[in-house]
């Protein structure tokens, strides 16, 4: 299933979802789980799934809730599944196509206020700029105060030094200046 095969299929099947007043959000977290298997598995017409993981997936904690949602998807022909009742093998799911045909869905009725029904295009350009950083621009060049070597005696500091004013906090505080 290509990229735009994918989004067509998202949106037949949320259309399908909006109509299918025995749905709740159960039913609809565990087939958003299970098409991102299907995903992982590159969109394969059956692959096999890891109850477990599906459940983690859709964040569903009871494994009755499970079975039953998953039973009543297969009986209301959004998926096929077919458990396998061996724990090592998986049960096995066939997921349906929804919304895959040519043409793009436009919605006009959503479109309130005469704006425009199609779709805002956006230039990749404008995303893969980059912009430079005028942040420290003022920084000085001077960054004695931060390493505490003694740079003209190539020493390391004596006492004092080690204790310095590094946010210059005696009266002579330039407020100018940044810390």
């Amino acid at each position: 299933m290509e990229g735009i095969n994918y989004i067509k299929h998202l949106n037949g099947v949320f259309d399908q979802f909006a109509k299918d007043n025995r749905l709740n959000p159960t039913h609809i977290s565990l087939y958003v789980a299970l098409f991102q298997l299907w995903n992982h598995n590159f969109f394969r017409e059956e692959f096999h799934i890891n109850r477990e993981e599906v459940m983690d997936f859709s964040k569903i904690g009871s494994k009755s809730t499970y079975h039953k949602c998953i039973k009543q998807l297969s009986h209301w022909n959004y998926l096929l599944y077919i458990p396998s009742h061996n724990p090592f093998k998986g049960s096995r799911i066939k997921m349906f196509n929804f919304g895959t045909s040519d043409g793009q869905a436009v919605y006009r009725s959503r479109t309130k206020n005469g704006t425009s029904s199609g779709q805002a295009l956006v230039s990749i350009i404008k995303h893969i700029q980059t912009r430079s950083n005028h942040k420290n621009i003022t920084k000085p060049d001077n960054l004695k105060n931060l390493i505490p070597l003694d740079f003209e005696n190539n020493n390391k500091p004596n006492g004092l030094g080690q204790h310095r004013d590094n946010l210059k906090t005696t009266s002579d505080k330039d407020y100018g200046e940044p810390l």
